[in-house]
């Protein structure tokens, strides 16, 4: 087998009969290769070579993960909240909450490894695919030298849509199906606070686009910046809503009363601000009021509702050459200012998504249901190891480390160079493989795991098991050299059919 420039797997892949069928409890499909290989040796169908070496360097380290100094503790969301939802967000709701169906199983699916990917900077820059992103996703689905397809997931920190519009969008760029089932977005663990506050304030996105997705988690009462804009103008002297905004924003006046009768009990930044000066201030005047009342004032500056921020990036890959400002900047300064404006009372807000080990955690159980689900696999337990692609090291490398840390199964940190990540810095967060494309990664897990099964064999058509140069390798990120001599090996594979 051969690769190009950028490391692809190109041997050319011969047509390989069905496996036989798995039982549920099978903890690896290594049988399942073995029937295949005798399967194809009965037709002399010679098995692809898996001679060639991961032509990517790595400058860096394996690394255990850091301790997350996050002065935020945000809550850990249990699928076992009994959150009403409306029809809109039904898709997504039921393969997280509602009793799991299994798919027939697939002879074909890897059941001890899979996928997790970031999207903007990792398979999609500026609303274009990234081309080897394309091609990534086809080796995923089976196209690739051994013949298997491996389950994957998508966790991105981005949000402002219904998550069945963003797998919508998904499926289009990437050429394939994406389900809400696969699919986790920033705001979609907040659905999980939809019982637990009444009157909330939302932050973010296009139009109503997220009061709309915030309605369909079950939350009673949403009201956004839009709404305050349109009962006192004077909230924001810098901003005039438009015809389209006024007619869409909902008159608070109309409820009786005075403005200060409305207590919001939590802010939700759903997604990236559209306009950061009033965001901010009718932010701030919530966080210093009275309990939440709107327009009052709080005497000791510490009597306001919880605010949580959708994810804390700060850096984003868009479409312009360099990074462009995240959610994780407006987080920042309206930490910062509050402090300023209070006379040094500090201010603690709380983040969702990635690096949090709650989102991972969210992740993983998502997961082992689409496994379930789409591939028949048994959901009791993760996948041995989950290889976890993403551009930024701030939380995609760091929230994978930690979660590695924490986790009983692998969590392994990939990071690629077409998103935030500079190519030739060093990053704070270092990942266990450093690679120049999404697809680089995708070869390189599955090489990692073939290499794990040994699926190397000698001239006599034996197979090998590894040394422990190559066991080492795999404990280190790396892709074994599989450039062996038969003498260590044939004396080992000698002893094993002894025994």
């Amino acid at each position: 087998m051969s690769t190009n420039n950028n490391n692809t797997l190109t041997t050319p892949v011969p047509q390989r009969p069905s496996m036989c069928p798995r039982q549920l409890s099978s903890s690896s499909f290594a049988s399942a290769f073995e029937v295949a290989r005798t399967k194809l040796s009965e037709l002399g169908v010679e098995e692809p070579d898996t001679d060639d070496d991961d032509n990517t360097l790595s400058p860096f380290s394996s690394s255990s993960g850091e301790e997350d100094d996050s002065d935020s503790s945000p809550y850990s969301p249990s699928v076992e909240s009994d959150s009403s939802t409306s029809e809109a967000a039904s898709p997504l709701h039921s393969p997280l909450t509602a009793p799991v169906t299994p798919a027939s199983l697939d002879p074909d699916v890897a059941d001890n490894f899979a996928f997790a990917f970031d999207i903007d900077g990792v398979l999609v820059r500026g609303g274009k695919p990234i081309p080897e992103a394309i091609e990534a996703m086809k080796v995923l689905n089976g196209e690739n030298p051994f013949g298997i397809k491996v389950p994957y997931i998508f966790l991105t920190n981005g949000g402002g849509k219904f998550e069945t519009e963003r797998c919508r969008d998904l499926s289009r760029q990437l050429e394939i199906d994406v389900s809400p089932g696969q699919f986790i977005c920033g705001h979609t663990p907040m659905r999980e606070f939809a019982n637990k506050y009444g009157t909330v304030l939302v932050v973010g996105g296009e139009g109503e686009k997220c009061r709309e997705v915030a309605e369909s988690y079950g939350f009673r009462d949403v009201i956004t910046p839009g709404d305050i804009i349109k009962a006192n103008a004077a909230t924001a002297p810098f901003r005039a809503l438009t015809e389209s905004e006024i007619k869409n924003s909902r008159d608070l006046l109309a409820r009786g009363g005075k403005m200060s009768d409305i207590v919001v009990e939590a802010v939700f930044v759903f997604a990236d601000s559209r306009d950061w000066a009033s965001d901010l201030q009718i932010m701030l005047d919530i966080a210093q009021s009275k309990g939440g009342r709107l327009e009052t004032r709080s005497e000791n500056f510490d009597e306001g509702p919880p605010i949580y921020f959708s994810h804390n990036d700060v850096l984003w890959s868009a479409a312009h050459e360099h990074v462009r400002l995240g959610m994780g900047a407006l987080r920042k300064i309206v930490e910062t200012v509050f402090e300023d404006v209070s006379g040094g009372r500090k201010l603690k807000t709380h983040a969702f998504g990635k690096p949090q080990v709650s989102t991972f955690e969210f992740a993983t159980r998502l997961l082992q249901q689409w496994r379930a689900t789409q591939h028949g696999l048994a959901e009791s337990e993760p996948p041995e190891t989950v290889y976890f692609v993403g551009d930024t090291p701030e939380s995609d490398i760091k929230g994978t480390n930690a979660m590695n840390e924490k986790s009983k199964n692998e969590w392994y940190s990939i990071l690629v160079k077409t998103g935030v990540y500079q190519a030739g810095t060093e990053p704070k967060h270092k990942p266990r493989k450093l690679v120049d494309t999404v697809l680089d990664a995708v070869n390189h897990g599955i090489r990692r795991e073939m290499a794990k099964l040994g699926t190397r064999k000698d001239g006599k058509g034996r197979k090998l098991p590894l040394d422990d140069a190559a066991l080492k390798a795999i404990s280190e990120g790396r892709t074994p050299n599989f450039e062996l001599s038969a003498d260590p090996f044939a004396k080992a594979v000698e002893q094993q059919q002894v025994q």
